[in-house]
């Protein structure tokens, strides 16, 4: 590859210099610079390629699953190396047309050269941890290096993973949603300190979008810019506009049909369940206490098929208002099905300070459908209002009371089920560790994805890949740990709970009243975008606009480095506030650092783990640890996927596999075995646990397996053109927008109803 690479660079300077027809203005002069720059980058990159190539199979969990950091850093440059290979090919059989921008081409190379620059970084950086640490062990052993990493972030430039390279480690599938929601969070930033409503900053945010959708280096350096000095509450804002009922809505339109769904809210009172290693004895579990005193726990009830106990008067009696009653049709109540013998339990995801069930409710709808199996999932007081250990205390205490009460969930729980993703597999495992030290009942079983199992800052080759991740960077990541462990002190304002035809009917009267100003400022937005834009050629050669040269301050992180190399250095230097307090060692909080005798007599654990996620190696290292003390775990690392892949089940079929993966590894806990004729059947690689198959849904057919990226994208396009007409003609295509998918809801219950019936 890197022989290639040098060919090819050669090849485009060759190229260059040979055609008469291109002037030697500042692109070209330009872009020559940097192929050279590649070249040199190429030849340094390889021998630490080469380097890691030679160790890294010691850190996997086993031979057959093949995944930890530096393996992915490995993978990291590979992908980058790619495109320029591709890229120049490109320009050097190209570079003579008449139509060929040398400007764009030019920004293109000059941004995929600094980011081989950055990883450059990284990989030096990998390579001093490599030799600190053990053979086998992928986290630092040292506060000193994890401190240098933290300064190292804090100082770097990152705004080209962000602009012209967004994406380029993951499945090319998810790069259109990835430029999707950098774009959406950039433009809700510049709105988020207007006096507007969520939807009313997200409805400005649609006009405000197009200035960093055609600039890209400006997208880049305003989402570093958010990044570097993040918001709690502009981070829970953001995420939590799944939260409202017109964006769940669309979502839910989109999904499995389910005949249950009850949020239920459960009185904090002590329940009495038998001893473990004696049913004849009872152990008394106590309500959640911590920070408030007692309190109710929130819980949503799944379940694809009405089961004996679910439409009970003494269910329906703890069911929260979340709009109108979501009640039960005549033709289902007639259709009760027996109770399950299984009972899957969730906890979300949301770095334990966002999101609820309903953020979930997509892929656990098709979940409760393809295993048949009622499903509860808890929605757990969120950081920092409760930090830990309220929501484990919230979510033990659901555990407790689902297997007291598990005849109204429709189920016998003759086997249950732990499920949760990030912060929710954290909660899964420590969940069942505290079901061991109480002595009730352990679960079957454990399905974890992607769990955080470290909360400390400890350095590891994996969290090196938190400067390039745009889901999930160290500012975020270690703001989550501080909110959780307590020493995050911002206060947050709570969602606002209304039903559902009054959050509608605001929802729709703010966009409406926004979408007028939204368009007007669009409109200037762009005025002003052009009147003071400069051509590409205009920007400094040496570098990303935003970047700067290091000072004296830097000096002191050169020294991770060879001498004559230095990493670009951020305009903005970040604030990073590094958690600092004895809770993060918890083993409640961190798994990994529980001692064995919290772990042995755990039940087996099932980990789905992401190659180029951040917290990949927290899985490899807690994997070890229970196979080292001699217990069942079994861990599977997915190719080409960001951390959250569950979130994104309906955004591709890669996506959708790997959901498929961890229903698998649920009905291994389940004993269940698996259907013969799958809504998906995905055809996965076992040998590299990479996902190659199709899926066997005809393409030529429209399913509403795929149909929620396209109905957004209509949605946007619609709304997008509204900006063409008068306030009267927005309200009069907007009412139409919300009549037809009203109408298109209601036919289709009706047509179910009628079905059952039948």
């Amino acid at each position: 590859m890197f022989s290639t690479l040098e060919a090819v660079c050669v090849e485009v300077i060759s190229a260059l210099s040979g055609q008469l027809s291109l002037s030697y203005n500042d692109a070209t002069n330009q872009l020559l610079a940097v192929m050279g720059r590649i070249q040199e980058h190429g030849r340094a990159v390889e021998a630490l390629v080469a380097g890691f190539a030679a160790v890294y199979h010691h850190y996997d969990f086993d031979t057959e699953t093949p995944g930890n950091g530096y393996r992915t850093l490995v993978k990291v440059v590979h992908s980058c190396v790619l495109y320029i290979i591709h890229k120049g090919r490109y320009i050097a059989s190209n570079c003579g047309g008449v139509f060929f921008r040398v400007d764009h081409n030019a920004s293109e190379m000059e941004a995929y050269c600094t980011a081989l620059c950055q990883i450059r970084a990284l990989l030096y950086l990998a390579q001093r941890l490599l030799n600190d640490n053990e053979l086998g062990q992928l986290y630092s052993q040292e506060g000193e290096l994890s401190e240098r990493f933290v300064k190292e972030y804090t100082s770097m430039h990152k705004a080209c993973f962000y602009g012209r390279c967004l994406g380029f480690q993951f499945s090319p599938s998810l790069r259109p949603f990835l430029q999707t929601v950098v774009i959406s969070m950039v433009s809700f930033g510049e709105n988020y300190n207007k006096q507007q409503s969520r939807l009313g900053r997200a409805a400005l945010s649609l006009f405000t979008s197009g200035k960093y959708v055609v600039d890209p280096e400006l997208r880049g350096a305003e989402f570093e810019r958010i990044t570097q000095n993040l918001d709690m509450q502009f981070w829970k804002t953001f995420w939590n506009i799944t939260e409202t009922e017109l964006i769940s809505g669309l979502a839910s339109i989109t999904s499995n049909q389910v005949q249950v769904n009850l949020t239920l809210s459960v009185p904090g009172e002590s329940l009495s369940l038998p001893l473990a290693s004696d049913p004849s004895l009872t152990v008394t579990v106590s309500p959640p206490v911590a920070h408030w005193g007692p309190g109710p726990v929130n819980m949503r009830l799944i379940s694809h098929t009405l089961r004996e106990g679910q439409d009970s008067a003494e269910l329906l009696a703890l069911s929260r208002s979340e709009g109108p009653q979501r009640s039960l049709s005549v033709g289902f109540r007639n259709q009760r099905s027996s109770p399950s013998p299984c009972l899957l339990i969730h906890f979300h995801g949301g770095g334990f300070v966002a999101q609820t069930s309903r953020s979930h409710e997509s892929y656990l709808k098709t979940w409760s459908r393809d295993l048949n199996v009622p499903i509860l999932s808890v929605d757990y007081s969120l950081a920092p209002e409760a930090p830990f250990p309220r929501a484990l205390e919230e979510c033990f205490y659901a555990y407790c009371w689902a297997l007291k009460n598990c005849h109204l969930l429709g189920s016998t729980a003759e086997r249950v089920c732990l499920a949760g993703d990030s912060a929710g597999g954290n909660l899964c495992l420590t969940v069942s560790m505290k079901a061991m030290s109480h002595g009730v009942r352990t679960p079957d079983g454990v399905m974890a994805a992607y769990p955080a199992t470290l909360l400390t800052t400890d350095a590891s080759p994996s969290r090196l890949l938190t400067l390039i991740d745009p889901l999930l960077p160290l500012s975020v990541l270690y703001k989550c740990i501080n909110a959780y462990t307590g020493t995050e002190n911002e206060s947050v304002q709570p969602i606002q709970h209304l039903d559902t035809l009054s959050a509608l009917g605001r929802d729709t009267a703010v966009l409406l009243g926004d979408i007028t100003q939204g368009a007007s400022n669009w409109l200037q937005s762009l005025l002003n975008n052009t009147s003071a834009s400069s051509p590409p050629a205009a920007r400094p050669a040496n570098g990303p606009q935003n970047a700067a040269p290091h000072s004296d301050d830097m000096l002191q992180c050169s020294k991770e480095f060879p001498e004559g190399f230095e990493p670009l250095r951020s305009g903005c230097l970040a604030e990073i506030r590094t958690p600092c307090t004895p809770i993060m060692k918890n083993p409640f909080v961190s798994p990994l650092l529980a001692p064995d005798i919290l772990l042995k007599g755990l039940p087996p654990v099932h980990l789905v783990a992401s190659a180029l996620d951040a917290l990949l190696d927290d899985s490899v290292m807690f994997a070890k640890k229970l196979r080292s003390i001699g217990q069942p775990v079994t861990l599977r690392v997915i190719e080409d996927l960001p951390h959250g892949f569950l979130s994104l089940s309906q955004v591709s079929r890669e996506t959708q596999e790997a959901s498929d993966i961890c229903v698998g590894r649920i009905r291994e806990v389940f004993k269940q075995e698996s259907p013969p004729d799958t809504h998906r059947q995905p055809n996965l690689n076992h040998k590299n646990n990479s996902m190659v198959g199709h899926s066997r849904v005809d393409p030529h057919q429209p399913t509403e397996q795929y149909s929620y990226f396209s109905l957004s994208r209509f949605l946007s396009s619609t709304v997008i053109k509204l900006s063409d007409y008068s306030h009267d003609d927005v309200t009069s295509h907007t009412s139409v927008i919300y009549h037809d998918i009203h109408t298109r809801t209601r036919r289709r219950e009706e047509q179910k109803v009628t079905e059952v019936e039948v």
